[in-house]
Parts: C-alpha cells; sequence; structure tokens
C-alpha cells in the first residue's frame, strides 16, 4: 500500500484525485466535508506526464508506392499493425509501409548535415518538431585495408610474372579522388539518400569547412599541388631537418659517435606519417637501427594532423555540387548554436544547419558503419590456394537475432556456418547452433544501431 505523505496547504479543489494514496481517516464521514484536502502522492494529468519528457521516438511512415510520408507516434503505428493496414519494413530506423492508398500530404522539411572525416551529424526539421536526428560514426580503416589489398596484389603478381604490366596505360579521370577520400564523400551521399528514402525532404543544408588550410599558407595553390604536399622533393626537406638539428643525433646527442646521419619518421606509416619536417627528427645510423630492431625505442611526440581539414577541403564542394544544395560555414553554425544554448555536438550543429530554434527535439539514432562482408573467398585450413564457398554463411558478425525470447548480437561464425557466437546486452557470449537462431535484422551497412533499439520494441508489442 502506498504510504500517506502529508497534507498540501492551499490547494485547488478541482486538482485531479486520480492515483491517489489511500488514507482511512479521509474515509470517515466526519472528513469527507473537508475541501481542498489533496494529497503530495496525488498524481494529476500533468504529473503523469513528466514522465514521457525527453526526446521523442517516432515511425517513419511510407505510403503503398514507397514514397515517404510525415512520421508518426509508435502509439499510432502499432494500431495500424495490429489492423493489419500497415507492415513492417526496416527496423534501422523503424519504418512502416501502408497497405491502403492515402493522400499524399506532406509538410517541408528541411535537412542538415554536418560533414565529418569521422563522425557525422544529420537532423531533418519541420517548423514544428525535429523528425530525424542521427550520429554515425564512418570506417576509419580504409587506408590499412588499402595497403593490404596492394600487398596482395603485390604478391599476385610476382607469382604470375608472365603477366605483362599495365600501369603504364592507366589514366586517372579529372575528377579522380584517392579511393580512402571516395569512400568518405560516397559515405555522406548514401546518407543523404537514405534520410530522402525516410522522409519528404524539400530543402538541403551542408556546412562546408571554414577555411583552406593549404590555401592559407599558399594562396596561389591549384589543381595538382594540393597532392604535392607542402614542399615537393624529400631530399629538399632532409637538407633543411639537418640544418635545423644542427646534423646532431637528437636521440643519444652524438654520445655514440656514429658520423652517419639518417632522417627518422617520428610515427608511423599506418599512423598517417607524412614528410612534413615536424613529423621528422635526425638520428644516427645506430640509433635507428636499434630503433627497429627494438632494442632502444625512439620515443614518439604528438603531432597535429589536418587530416580532417583536408577531407573537407577536397570533398565539401564535391557533396554540395552533387546533391544540388546550399551551404553554409563553421562560423555561422557556431553563432546559432551558442545563441541557442546547446552544446557542442554533430547532431546539435545538424539542427542547427537544418534551421532548428525551439522545435521539439527526437530521439538520437546512434550509429555506426559496419563494413558489408559479401565475399566468398576464403583460404583452406592448410593454407595453399584459395577455396571457393559455395553457400554465403547466412549469419555475420554484428546480425541482430533473438534466442530464448531474447535479442543478441552476433559475434562470430564457425564450424562451417552451423554455430554462432552471440553475445547478449550483459556483454555475455553464448555458442549456440544456428538452428536455434531467429534473425530479426542484418548489422551492415549505415544506421545499425549499436545497442538494440528495446524502447521501440517494447512500445511497439514485439512486432520487430
Amino acid at each position: 500500500m502506498q504510504k500517506l505523505s502529508e497534507e498540501l496547504k492551499n490547494a485547488p479543489a478541482s486538482t485531479s484525485l486520480a492515483y491517489s494514496s489511500a488514507s482511512q481517516p479521509l474515509n470517515k464521514e466526519a472528513t469527507l466535508s473537508v475541501a481542498s484536502k489533496v494529497l503530495s502522492d496525488n498524481h494529476s494529468e500533468e504529473n503523469q506526464r513528466q514522465h514521457t519528457d525527453g526526446p521523442k521516438v517516432l515511425v517513419y511512415v511510407l505510403n503503398k508506392n514507397g514514397k515517404p510520408l510525415m512520421p508518426c507516434k509508435p502509439t499510432k503505428a502499432r494500431h495500424l499493425l495490429e489492423q493489419n493496414r500497415a507492415k513492417a519494413v526496416s527496423r534501422k530506423p523503424f519504418t512502416i509501409q501502408l497497405l491502403w492508398t492515402c493522400e499524399h500530404k506532406t509538410q517541408p522539411v528541411k535537412l542538415g548535415m554536418d560533414p565529418g572525416y569521422q563522425k557525422v551529424g544529420v537532423s531533418a526539421a519541420s517548423n514544428k518538431k525535429e523528425l530525424l536526428s542521427a550520429e554515425i560514426q564512418l570506417r576509419t580503416d580504409m587506408p590499412k585495408k588499402l595497403q593490404e589489398k596492394a600487398m596482395y596484389r603485390r604478391n599476385r603478381r610476382n607469382i604470375l610474372w608472365h603477366r605483362q604490366p599495365r600501369f603504364k596505360n592507366r589514366s586517372k579521370p579529372k575528377e579522380w579522388l584517392a579511393p580512402s577520400i571516395q569512400h568518405k564523400l560516397d559515405s555522406h551521399l548514401r546518407i543523404i539518400e537514405k534520410i530522402q528514402m525516410l522522409l519528404p525532404v524539400t530543402e538541403i543544408m551542408v556546412e562546408v569547412a571554414a577555411f583552406d588550410i593549404q590555401k592559407i599558407k599558399n594562396p596561389g595553390i591549384d589543381g595538382e599541388e594540393y597532392q604535392q604536399g607542402e614542399q615537393l622533393g624529400f631530399w629538399n626537406i632532409r637538407e633543411y631537418v639537418l640544418h635545423r638539428d644542427n646534423h646532431t643525433c637528437q636521440h643519444c646527442h652524438g654520445k655514440k659517435k656514429d658520423k652517419i646521419l639518417q632522417i627518422h619518421h617520428i610515427n608511423e606509416k599506418a599512423e598517417g606519417a607524412t614528410d612534413r619536417p615536424e613529423e621528422l627528427l635526425t638520428v644516427c645510423k645506430t640509433c635507428h637501427d636499434e630503433h627497429h630492431a627494438g632494442i632502444d625505442i625512439i620515443p614518439k611526440k604528438k603531432i597535429k594532423n589536418f587530416k580532417p581539414e583536408t577531407f573537407m577541403t577536397m570533398v565539401r564542394w564535391k557533396i554540395v555540387n552533387a546533391l544540388g544544395c546550399r551551404h553554409t560555414y563553421g562560423y555561422i553554425t557556431k553563432h546559432n548554436r551558442i545563441k541557442q544554448g546547446l552544446m557542442k555536438s554533430h547532431v546539435n550543429d545538424a539542427f542547427v544547419i537544418a534551421g532548428g530554434t525551439n522545435q521539439e527535439r527526437c530521439k538520437t539514432i546512434i550509429s555506426k558503419q559496419v563494413r558489408r562482408n559479401n565475399r566468398k573467398l576464403q583460404i583452406n585450413r592448410k593454407g595453399f590456394k584459395p577455396a571457393i564457398r559455395r553457400q554465403r554463411y547466412k549469419l555475420q558478425p554484428n546480425d541482430l537475432v533473438r534466442y530464448g525470447g531474447k535479442e543478441c548480437r552476433v559475434k562470430g561464425v564457425h564450424s562451417y556456418g552451423k554455430y554462432v557466437i552471440l553475445i547478449t546486452k550483459l556483454m555475455e557470449k553464448i555458442d549456440v547452433s544456428v538452428k536455434r537462431i531467429e534473425l530479426i535484422c542484418y548489422g551492415k551497412g549505415l544506421f545499425t544501431p549499436i545497442h538494440p533499439t528495446t524502447k521501440v520494441v517494447g512500445i511497439l508489442g514485439g512486432i520487430l
């Protein structure tokens, strides 16, 4: 039984008595005539709504022909699904499609994007409320994967020595970009395309970089000079570094008396090392050899990296030109965000870019871009020659499945796809047969939830 609390004075007589705590003295006839006596435990309509304040969860709606409509509340979506007037078509994010012909009435929706090298913020808002908010973490392993690809190709060319070299007859198109940068550009365009499939977007606004880091240092830079770096010619840089360090080993300071000097990269190539003078160090040959042998490691130092700024410089206008949309600048976004008292984040910046002011915010989708494992080639157990997997495994890492009435993530598959390793919400590992697993949705590509959206599942009655 709920504990009786103190009496509130000067309470209005019209206050709701719903869900009030019971008190034996108040049930007596002698006290029934007491007016305006209310307990502090009484839950008025305002108090009942306070637990639902905060970001709202929305369900995205498509018409019978697959065209996007305005999103609805989970309650309305549940009623449509229970009445067989709609069907669920996607879970990331949750989307339904109507099974009956309706009027295509939509409102103007403005989409704002805050591009980034590692994370992208997007927000779509109407005049009254925010309709979508998402933060997508892009892949950062593309340079490493490209290095592995080059290694495998080099080994294959060494084995197949009878093939004629083809590097001389290859030409790059005028708008060519490095594969890692091209992947970033394509990822941004896919994000926009995905959102346009969920919402009737009428206007797109993209934030571009506030400055060109190479243009500041060299106002006349143009064309191929962007790819030539800050200084052209390593030997020129080498002499500059030797002169800067006074032709003295910066590790042993001449104690090992080795007169042969070499230039050492402070960071490894896999860490994004370049030939900038601030990333190079003068060392003697003895110290250099001992470093690579693991005997006496030369300590590293943190170096300012302008990778994100360079990325924005190369692809910012390509995004705008490909979408044919409007653009804004970072200083404008910062001014408007501070004016509204919002914290610095990708989703808040995207909300401001989309023209957001005092609209009702929605729940943010935290997503991560995951590599699609569509290849069927594998090395056999002896490692001699490649074998072809005739059938791709049905379950892949990061897939969302249901086992024993609980949602789990796939960690990996073994025993030729017969058994799967699952990760529960409590980070417990389970090894179980695939016959006892029920697939909910694949976990590849964009808008893949890092954690299952249990709140949406509960509201929609487990239809997912």
